[in-house]
């Protein structure tokens, strides 16, 4: 029997579905559940919608994270109430930290029902705290023209508002009433014109209402001051830290070469690899910077830096020992500066702002600065460096995670994407990954910088990606991996590519580079934390194709056969965490002994 409830949800939340399609979301991925019935079955039938289904929430939320990383575009997220909802909670933080636009959707019980000991009931009001960028206690359904334009405009503003910048996770809370199957229903037929509307959509598949945003700039004074500042500089210094835009490589690269200013690249910075300019790039700072009278000499007297907080420490240390040079911060809509020694920040595109700057400072047409020797001798260390970490590297007969990371990146094809783990793997990709001329894309959860929830991610990203992206590489060690075992559920469920090279050290690795290691009495218990993992079973229970790589060149062999294969790899390479921390104390030397012997 049909109740004005389940005739109201087939409409309410048809109209906010279709006007969701209506505003560009693609893809949705749903975690089972009864209370979000309503919302799940319109979804699953609407036919522009591809849905991905999740048995676990939390694998659910940093899929969707992942693959709204990768397509840069709104994905949505549903669960039902209760506690699942909670499960969302870690992509949630990690999507509005590094600015990627999720859509958050979570069912709820109606108002009658919750504190008063419903089952599946908690307050999801503002669930999220700061950490969403937008939260909405969503109308009930009704079928009053009224609501139902509510319905859509609600659908049309949270893709806007999760996308526009800064983009991150906007969270919509559903209360429904029983029954929860959509019985379908038509509209009245003394409806006017502009009510039916409400009903059907707009014709023609038109979006009930566009928004618009357009790239923010500087103002033409600003950028004339900006850009005499940075002309006058003799010893300028251009950072770019993480940031998606691979468009970006080209114009920063020209404002680089423009004024002589070494190109540091961050390893997410989408800038390191790629078929841009690459004269004034520099790929090898982290290990130079640890010499300490290279790193006094290179005082810069101007730096620009775009993209967020760079991964090597040694990096952020040298623009702290050289604070008195002018700081300017570029960044659309963020304030990523944690050292508070930013003379500027510039709220605008930084595309924008780099046409702008090699506008005023007469480019094209004029000639790049040279002769002053500045980014000769960036090049010259950068060169010196490179040499040196790569004879130490080729010298070694037994495993090494910093040489796993170069050779993990020299099997890559062109047009690959390389997803990177927090903590130990993204630091030897930044020490040890050598920048070349191939189209490498670089992602990597570097907003809040936690290791749960990776391989979801990056399965999120392959599972967004095409053929012009490429295959995609997960690098990850074996915390992290335990942390995420579950996610590889969807490689299957969703006959996904992907291959996961695991570093396997037995624990948590980062922890014996930091001053607690020396605490020998507790340290592996609290921080060493070893496992004894095998990851073949793992491979084995999700359909992966397993190699154990006990060297460079296995390892090398494993994640070619990835690239050029179908389905799921895992290529785990095994090391000694106590050797590893000696191995890399060896390699900062090895470049060291170069650079004083220069």
């Amino acid at each position: 029997m049909t109740s004005t409830a389940d005739r109201a949800a087939f409409a309410y939340i048809g109209a906010f579905v279709d006007e969701l399609a209506r505003a560009g979301v693609r893809h949705v991925c749903i975690a089972p559940g009864s209370r979000s019935t309503p919302l799940a079955l319109t979804i699953a039938r609407h036919p522009t919608l591809r849905t991905w289904m999740h048995l676990d929430e939390r694998s659910a939320a940093f899929f969707a994270l992942g693959m709204a990383r990768g397509l840069g575009e709104p994905v949505a997220l549903l669960c039902t109430s209760g506690t699942a909802a909670a499960n969302f909670f870690p992509a949630v933080v990690e999507a509005r930290s590094a600015g990627v636009p999720l859509l958050v959707f979570t069912a709820d019980r109606p108002p009658e029902l919750r504190d008063a000991g419903a089952a599946q009931t908690i307050d999801q009001q503002h669930l999220y705290g700061v950490h969403a960028k937008w939260f909405v206690e969503v109308a009930l359904p009704d079928t009053t023209p009224a609501l139902l334009r509510y319905a859509r405009t609600l659908a049309a503003r949270a893709a806007a508002v999760a996308a526009m910048a800064p983009s991150g996770p906007v969270h919509l809370n559903f209360p429904f009433r029983e029954p929860l199957v959509p019985v379908p229903v038509t509209p009245p037929d003394d409806l006017t014109t502009a009510d039916l509307l409400a009903w059907r959509g707009r014709p023609n598949g038109e979006p009930w209402v566009r928004v618009t945003t357009a790239p923010t700039c500087m103002t033409d004074g600003d950028a004339r001051r900006s850009a005499a500042q940075l002309g006058a500089a003799r010893r300028p210094l251009i950072v770019c830290g993480p940031q998606p835009d691979e468009a970006l490589a080209a114009p920063l690269a020209a404002l680089a070469l423009a004024v002589g200013a070494p190109l540091i690249a961050d390893p997410v910075s989408q800038l390191r690899w790629g078929t841009h300019d690459r004269r004034a790039l520099i790929d090898r700072y982290d290990a130079a910077l640890r010499h300490e009278r290279t790193a006094e000499a290179l005082a810069p007297d101007f730096v620009l830096r775009v993209g967020g907080v760079t991964t090597s420490r040694p990096l952020m240390d040298f623009l702290r020992r050289h604070s008195s040079a002018p700081l300017m911060i570029v960044d659309a809509a963020r304030w990523p500066e944690p050292t508070h020694l930013a003379t500027e920040v510039v709220h605008a595109d930084p595309r924008e702002v780099c046409a702008q700057l090699l506008a005023a400072l007469g480019f094209p047409g004029k000639a790049p600065r040279s002769g002053d020797g500045w980014l000769d001798e960036w090049r010259r260390l950068n060169s010196l460096t490179a040499d040196a970490l790569d004879r130490f590297t080729a010298s070694l007969a037994e495993p090494f995670e910093g040489r796993a990371l170069a050779d993990v990146v020299t099997s890559l094809p062109s047009a690959a994407t390389l997803f990177v783990s927090s903590s130990m793997p993204i630091r030897d990709l930044d020490a040890f990954g050598a920048g070349d001329a191939r189209r490498i894309r670089v992602l990597a959860n570097r907003g809040a910088n936690g290791i749960d929830g990776v391989v979801s991610t990056a399965l999120g990203a392959a599972a967004g990606g095409d053929a012009k992206t490429g295959p995609l590489v997960l690098v990850i060690g074996d915390i992290a991996m335990y942390h995420d075992m579950n996610g590889l559920l969807a490689a299957k469920r969703h006959t996904l590519d992907m291959t996961v090279v695991v570093l396997n050290n037995d624990g948590g690795g980062i922890f014996s580079f930091l001053p607690q290691a020396a605490e020998h009495t507790h340290f592996e218990a609290l921080f060493g934390t070893p496992h004894g993992l095998d990851f073949a079973p793992v491979a084995e229970m999700y359909g992966a194709r397993y190699v154990l790589a006990a060297d460079s060149e296995a390892l090398r062999r494993g994640v070619a056969a990835g690239v050029t294969g179908r389905g799921l790899h895992l290529v785990e390479f095994r090391t000694d965490r106590v050797r590893n921390v000696a191995l890399h104390r060896e390699a900062w030397s090895a470049v060291a002994r170069a650079l004083d012997d220069a």
